[in-house]
């Protein structure tokens, strides 16, 4: 196991600080739209620490994966947008961006609801390995790890972030 060490709530005070600054230099205000699960609740926390009226959107990726065949529906939550997305600039929050497959799928799904003004998108961790053309707006930290490790948020009881490290291969 890697003896990577990153701070989650350190991390997300940067994210704060970014997104802070993003609304500060914007004509609209944009919507905020987690994708599930670590961006959703990244995105709840910023509406609230941001002080925004408006409901949150949560994207799921599942029904747009290319992988869909082996994942099923288990690994997302439901594609909740509780305003039009048509005309709107949005703020796409996840938590980590590895190869760019769940935000293409995402995009996918934003657009099955219709055509937004603008989308960017703010990651907590850039990890690389892209396989697609996807980048972050903002990316608060940038990562290496191998391909058998993956990196997720998770959230506490009390509703404070953490990451958890694991590898994925099984030992021979």
């Amino acid at each position: 196991m890697s003896s990577l060490v990153l701070d989650a709530e350190a991390l997300y005070a940067d994210l704060l600080r970014g997104m802070r600054q993003q609304l500060a230099a914007c004509s609209q205000p944009p919507r905020l739209v987690g994708v599930a699960s670590g961006g959703a609740w990244l995105a709840q926390r910023l509406q609230k620490d941001l002080g925004l009226a408006e409901d949150i959107g949560i994207l799921s990726s599942s029904m747009h994966r290319d992988d869909f065949s082996q994942r099923g529906l288990a690994s997302s939550g439901q594609t909740v947008l509780p305003f039009d997305v048509n005309g709107a600039h949005l703020i796409v929050v996840d938590d980590v961006l590895y190869t760019g497959r769940t935000i293409r799928a995402v995009l996918n799904e934003l657009f099955d609801y219709g055509r937004p003004a603008s989308v960017r998108l703010m990651v907590l961790v850039d990890r690389g390995g892209r396989e697609l053309p996807v980048q972050a707006d903002l990316a608060v930290a940038r990562v290496s790890l191998p391909a058998s490790q993956t990196l997720e948020l998770a959230r506490t009881d009390d509703g404070r972030f953490r990451f958890r490290l694991q590898d994925t291969q099984t030992p021979a």
